[in-house]
């Protein structure tokens, strides 16, 4: 069968493989869709922590089963992928928080990914799909992400949130941020991607960084600043600028990964009695909150998907994605 795999920073090339055997308590899964994130282009470019080469990229999955070991699943069923592999033994995972489990294994990052024609995967992390298009199961998963975000914030009706980068993360962020009733203000520095999160995502203000942006906040929340910012950049910079746009008593949730250090002002931390947290991945909790969203139309794939291209020319188009020109949100590969 064919496979993509990431040989080295910058270079990815294609190979044939033998396909895979069904494990107890797998299945074997036809990949059909594969979106393209921001830990596949950041892994390409050798910026992907916890990455190690070659490895086949690719976590934002869906299919149909080929075969499987459980009889919660039959053969043709569509299936999206759960990509995060935990050992259920840990203290995370004994408290529930699969997604920080300490021996984690994230397909397409830890451990090889969905960019092949077919994949064994634990019938446990397999999520039936009936009702809803493959593009749409295989972008649960980077939804989800947004879903755990704001989950774990804590996020109330009517409070002001901030969600900084305005990538597929940060919109995921800020359509569950407007589920939860939230007044969601996008922030960026690109001012067609602001007009998108207006009409997608449906946001209540946008922001531009490079344009005053502390005083844009408090004009907007009548000085006392968003009690609940999400930083989806994965840019150092962004992240530590955020303390600033935080209320007094608020909280601020890293999304975006960086690989760097993060330095913070204590004494306005202080202050504030601020909450930093980090969101880490997602819980099937999360994927049921997203594909429930999905169901009812509250979230628009279609628009979300910017670029399309086949399996066999996917290495010809992926360099092309890093260009802002270019106008990339979601990307997809079709097999």
């Amino acid at each position: 069968m064919k496979s993509i795999v990431c040989v080295q920073p910058n270079e990815l090339k294609m190979i044939e493989v033998q396909p895979p055997v069904m494990g107890h308590g797998e299945a074997l899964v036809q990949i059909r869709r594969i979106g393209i994130c921001g830990t596949d282009l950041h892994a390409y470019r050798g910026n992907q922590p916890f990455f190690t080469y070659p490895r086949v990229l690719g976590h934002e999955l869906s299919g149909t089963i080929l075969q499987s070991d459980s009889s919660d699943f039959q053969i043709g069923d569509q299936v999206s992928v759960i990509p995060y592999l935990e050992c259920r033994s840990c203290i995370a995972c004994r408290n529930g928080k699969t997604n920080c489990c300490t021996q984690m294994q994230v397909l397409g990052v830890h451990t090889d990914g969905g960019m092949r024609e077919i994949i064994a995967v634990p019938a446990s992390h397999l999520i039936k799909t009936d009702g809803i298009s493959l593009d749409q199961a295989a972008l649960l998963e980077p939804l989800s992400i947004g879903a755990h975000a704001v989950r774990r914030s804590d996020l109330q009706q009517g409070e002001f949130a901030l969600v900084i980068g305005a990538g597929p993360i940060g919109l995921g962020v800020m359509v569950l941020a407007k589920q939860r009733g939230a007044k969601v203000i996008a922030m960026d520095i690109n001012e067609e991607r602001l007009k998108f999160c207006q009409e997608w995502a449906q946001v209540d203000y946008t922001v531009n960084v490079l344009n005053h942006p502390l005083e844009a906040l408090a004009e907007i929340t009548d000085g006392d600043l968003p009690t609940v910012v999400f930083d989806a950049t994965g840019n150092a910079k962004s992240m530590m600028d955020a303390f600033n746009y935080v209320s007094h008593g608020g909280r601020l949730v890293y999304v975006g990964l960086v690989k760097a250090d993060i330095a913070f002002n204590d004494p306005d931390f202080h202050k504030k009695e601020l909450t930093l947290m980090s969101s880490r991945n997602a819980t099937r909790e999360d994927f049921d909150t997203v594909i429930q969203a999905v169901r009812h139309g509250a979230v628009d794939i279609d628009r979300y998907i910017t670029h399309r291209v086949s399996f066999d020319h996917m290495i010809d188009e992926f360099e092309k994605w890093y260009d802002p020109a270019n106008g990339v949100i979601k990307a997809i590969v079709e097999l």
